[in-house]
């Protein structure tokens, strides 16, 4: 009999993990298609030769039971960083999103998926120091990478693209 209970009690572990691994990455239809970049990214930028070296680590979560995708980035170990909400707003039927920084600016954008695989995403930026008003990325999930490429609206002039390839990461976002 205690054979019986043994099985019986892997059968209900096995059950209760696969469904809460299943709920843990399920998302609303309007996010579905980010559930490949949920999970731990990191970039080391391209800097000239002498240069600080500069490293970006990112996490994308699912949150809200699957309503919205929580994302948190920090540069260098906390040195600046920030955080995001990525909801889908059906009034304005559009993914929507909101971007917190800890240099003290904040972002309002919406974000059109054109594939599968490739999205576009546009922010009015307000705060910041630089004279920065806007900025257009557009992402892209290739062979288990993650390519950026951001351009920034500065004192009325769009700057060139800077990209940035992402890949899976062990490392954790920090903040100071």
């Amino acid at each position: 009999m205690t054979y019986f209970k043994a099985i019986f009690l892997v059968l209900c572990l096995l059950t209760f993990s696969s469904y809460a691994s299943d709920t843990s990455t399920n998302l609303d239809k309007e996010l579905a298609v980010f559930k490949p970049y949920l999970g731990t990214w990191q970039a080391d930028f391209k800097v000239p030769e002498g240069a600080k070296k500069i490293q970006d680590v990112g996490r994308w979560e699912r949150a809200l039971n699957g309503k919205a995708i929580h994302t948190k980035h920090s540069i260098n170990e906390g040195e600046y960083g920030g955080e995001s909400m990525i909801f889908y707003d059906s009034k304005k039927e559009s993914l929507v999103f909101y971007y917190f920084t800890t240099a003290g600016f904040y972002t309002k954008g919406t974000m059109k998926v054109l594939s599968p695989t490739q999205f576009v995403a546009y922010e009015d930026v307000t705060g910041s120091q630089d004279g920065i008003t806007k900025v257009k990325s557009m992402s892209e999930l290739k062979d288990d990478k993650f390519i950026v490429s951001t351009s920034y609206l500065k004192k009325g002039e769009w700057t060139k693209p800077e990209q940035r390839i992402y890949t899976r990461s062990t490392k954790t976002v920090k903040f100071k």
